[in-house]
């Protein structure tokens, strides 16, 4: 059902802000046309649909604004990462940081319009890839957020028993919880 929504979202998006769309993606395997980023997202399904491509025309297409006071940007950048999670399989890409990446990324956006989905995203983030320490700190970060401090807390300390990397990450995290600050982690310490 989740999948089905997320299709019907990006369906949205698309035709809304398809004529208003000017990214481009400067990458160094892919040359697009630059007037329609759907041009873009077609030449990186059809040639390497690789999470490292996804997320540099992801990131680039984030620097046109700021999401968060942006509704246009915001329910744009959501329809291109759901079109990215839906076309990077994770059965294929779950040991891939850039994928990784693409999922915090998702739920940290959708966090901003429905926490509940965003819970969701993130949960499947950390179902696809557990390896990834800054996965767990993030969906704790979520849940430190909307004032759920024992999750937050638990969601750490599994992290740490699944020997997420780098553990140095979760250990500053738990300490930053039990030091009662905001942010488990600075800028500088991600």
């Amino acid at each position: 059902i989740a999948s089905i929504m997320n299709r019907v979202r990006d369906l949205k998006n698309k035709y809304r802000n398809e004529d208003n769309t000017t990214d481009e993606l400067n990458c160094t395997k892919i040359s697009a046309d630059t007037t329609d980023n759907s041009g873009t997202v077609n030449q990186i399904m059809m040639t390497t649909n690789n999470p490292e491509d996804w997320l540099c025309f992801l990131l680039r297409l984030e620097k046109k604004g700021i999401p968060q006071m942006d509704v246009s940007l915001l329910n744009r950048l959501i329809g291109r990462y759901s079109q990215a999670v839906m076309a990077l399989p994770a059965e294929k890409h779950s040991q891939d940081e850039s994928y990784a990446r693409i999922l915090v990324r998702f739920a940290e956006l959708k966090a901003l319009q429905d926490p509940e989905e965003a819970r969701d995203q993130f949960h499947l983030a950390r179902l696809n890839c557990k390896k990834f320490a800054f996965v767990h700190v993030a969906f704790a970060q979520f849940e430190l957020s909307q004032g759920n401090m024992k999750k937050c807390k638990q969601l750490l300390q599994k992290a740490v028993e699944c020997s997420a990397v780098p553990l140095e990450m979760l250990e500053t995290a738990l300490q930053n919880l039990r030091s009662q600050k905001k942010q488990l982690l600075s800028d500088e310490e991600k």
